[in-house]
């Protein structure tokens, strides 16, 4: 029994009707989840681009560093500094926190690199071109840059929104009980996984594709928007 709710193992039909409302419950956990996660990845990661892109050497220079050790460094071992090391120095943060936050900093560093090569497309003309006209770096990057980075950015960033969601199980060994992690108590109490996790997995398939599906049609409506692709 979880959450108030005993398990009708008796037919495989009653089994995943029993079970299919505390996976749903997961599955609200898991999608918090993964879209704090990935507003944390796409602010991080275009601050990131920006300071790499620092007149300053330091500034540049420290950004870089940064940005190779968060993707360069397992998502689980980041976890576990975020959730047992940081308290040892008096930064406690509930689990479903210290979840998102690593989740937001891993992806930053890989959208960091989406955003740069987005940046670097632009062609070196209208960078001079800015120059010319005395315009802040501001208003060069808000109305020039920005509107013409993102339609090419866009199917990068989907690839990533839908890894770093089927990358939420991972934080169930902090203690979060997201949608596998309830899968997997279920088959401890009944000793029938296959079930909760096959119901999962087809769970996983159809939100992937949902989310697959949503990334193509906004891919084509941006530059119908009249968003310059040049």
């Amino acid at each position: 029994m979880m959450y108030g709710l005993a398990w009708d193992t008796s037919t495989p039909l009653a089994f995943a009707t029993s079970i299919l409302p505390i996976l749903l419950i997961g599955l609200t956990v898991t999608v918090k989840a993964a879209l704090a996660g990935f507003a944390i990845a796409i602010v991080m990661g275009l601050v990131f681009a920006l300071l790499r892109r620092s007149r300053i050497r330091a500034v540049s220079w420290t950004t870089a560093f940064v940005v190779e050790f968060l993707r360069d460094t397992p998502l689980l071992v980041q976890l576990f500094f975020l959730y047992y090391v940081l308290p040892d120095y008096g930064v406690v943060m509930p689990a479903f926190l210290t979840g998102v936050l690593a989740l937001g900093l891993q992806y930053s560093a890989y959208t960091s690199e989406v955003y740069r090569g987005g940046i670097d497309a632009i062609p070196r003309g209208q960078w001079e071109a800015a120059t010319a006209l005395n315009l802040s770096r501001l208003t060069v990057y808000r109305d020039i840059v920005i509107p013409q980075v993102v339609p090419r950015i866009v199917p990068a960033m989907g690839n990533y929104a839908v890894a770093m969601f089927k990358e939420t199980p991972v934080l169930s060994v902090i203690t979060i009980l997201e949608m596998l992690g309830l899968a997997n108590m279920i088959g401890e109490q009944t000793y029938q996984y296959l079930l909760p996790l096959t119901m999962v997995g087809v769970i996983f398939l159809l939100l992937t594709l949902i989310c697959s599906a949503a990334i193509h049609q906004l891919e084509r409506r941006l530059p119908k928007a009249g968003v310059p692709l040049k």
